[in-house]
């Protein structure tokens, strides 16, 4: 064999053997009968929580028994569109929501827009759903949207409170720090006992309720607060009630980082007043008044032009009716400018703001008075609210 022979024999041959060496190293494994068994992983040991953690942990757990789940529903009735006959009837959803158990009568408070549908649907129908489970069909007792609280009560056998009923502290919102840990607890999307935690944002907030007028003195939160939160707690550190959860501010309607809860401490005043009138009771001021204007500095101002002064606090504090001459002319007399700073240009603005205060507050009118001689003059009184006349308990 020559030596060109044997150089191009020996890379075919070696090919040969690689190839035969890769399709030995390929070739499956024998089968074996032996079953692969995998096994659980064995878990590692954690240690206790954190202590910041276990103290979040316990105020849930401490907290959750008083939360609950509010669902209205009403009643549909479904008609034969040839013979215009009743086919069947359905309890369908009007709303949902959250609230709290306010005491051990069963009372529930939550926001008056998750129950809203309640007033405006025949066969209407709320029912209350506990952490644990049970539920329970409650009926309306109170409501005011002007601060968009209301309050249901739990209709048990015996019209007493179940033992798993356990009212939630109450802390105060009068001592509360911008920049302080609170805890939002509720069902956002209907997925019950759901917590998210922040911070308060802002304090002193204002935001709009029903028919223009406004919740004052609210809390802003950075805590998650989705549909289906509203009218769950704000909690603080202590696991104690300071807010109830009512709006968030976000385009899409999801929470962007800013929501509003109700102070505790105007759900502290206007609860009871639900529970006991059914309504919340309002400052009256004791006064009979109509729109008119006054000529200041050249321009026709808006005002209230006060008729006639009825209350004994009104009285004393020198409020005057208006006079006339026979020409209807104004001789003398008050024309209110403001309360409490806050312009008043018509009956309807005073009476709105009138509605944020109670009786026995003690508010500050800026007036115009009118004389027979000489320029008219602003002033200031102040006057004591009283309660409405006509003011009962409801029955029960």
């Amino acid at each position: 064999m020559s030596n060109a022979r044997l150089l191009s024999t020996i890379p075919i041959t070696t090919l040969l053997l690689s190839a035969a060496l890769l399709a030995a190293q390929s070739a499956p494994a024998p089968h074996s009968n032996t079953p692969t068994v995998a096994e659980p992983r064995e878990v590692t040991p954690r240690g206790p929580l954190l202590p910041e953690e276990q103290a979040i942990v316990d105020l849930v757990e401490g907290v959750a028994p008083s939360v609950v789940y509010i669902n209205t529903t009403a009643e549909r009735i479904f008609y034969d569109r040839m013979t215009r006959r009743e086919v069947r009837r359905e309890e369908v959803p009007t709303g949902t929501g959250s609230g709290f158990v306010w005491d051990e009568q069963g009372h529930i408070v939550t926001n008056f827009h998750v129950v809203e549908s309640l007033l405006t649907r025949r066969s209407n129908n709320a029912i209350v759903t506990f952490a644990e489970g049970p539920a329970f069909n409650a009926r309306l007792v109170g409501f005011s949207p002007e601060d968009d609280l209301a309050v249901l009560r739990l209709e048990t056998d015996n019209n007493s409170a179940s033992p798993q009923i356990k009212p939630i502290p109450i802390g105060t919102s009068s001592d509360l720090r911008v920049g302080q840990s609170v805890y939002a607890l509720g069902n956002p999307f209907g997925l019950d006992q759901t917590l998210t935690t922040g911070i308060i944002s802002a304090l002193g907030r204002t935001i709009p309720a029903r028919a223009g007028i406004l919740i004052n003195d609210v809390i802003q939160t950075d805590a998650a607060i989705n549909p289906g939160n509203s009218g769950g707690p704000l909690l603080d550190s202590a696991g104690r009630l300071i807010g109830v959860n009512t709006a968030i501010r976000s385009p899409s309607g999801a929470s962007a980082g800013i929501g509003f809860a109700i102070p505790v401490d105007t759900v502290n005043e206007i609860v009871p007043q639900l529970i006991t009138y059914g309504r919340r009771i309002p400052g009256i001021l004791g006064i009979k008044g109509t729109d008119g204007f006054v000529n200041e500095n050249g321009t026709r101002r808006p005002v209230v032009l006060v008729l006639e002064v009825n209350s004994p606090s009104a009285q004393m504090s020198g409020l005057r009716p208006i006079r006339t001459d026979a020409d209807n002319r104004i001789v003398s007399g008050d024309a209110i400018l403001a309360l409490n700073d806050r312009p008043i240009r018509s009956l309807t603005e005073l009476q709105r703001t009138l509605r944020q205060y109670k009786p026995d507050d003690t508010i500050t009118l800026s007036i115009l008075r009118i004389e027979p001689v000489g320029e008219p003059r602003q002033l200031t009184l102040r006057v004591k609210l009283a309660p409405p006349p006509d003011i009962r308990p409801r029955t029960r």
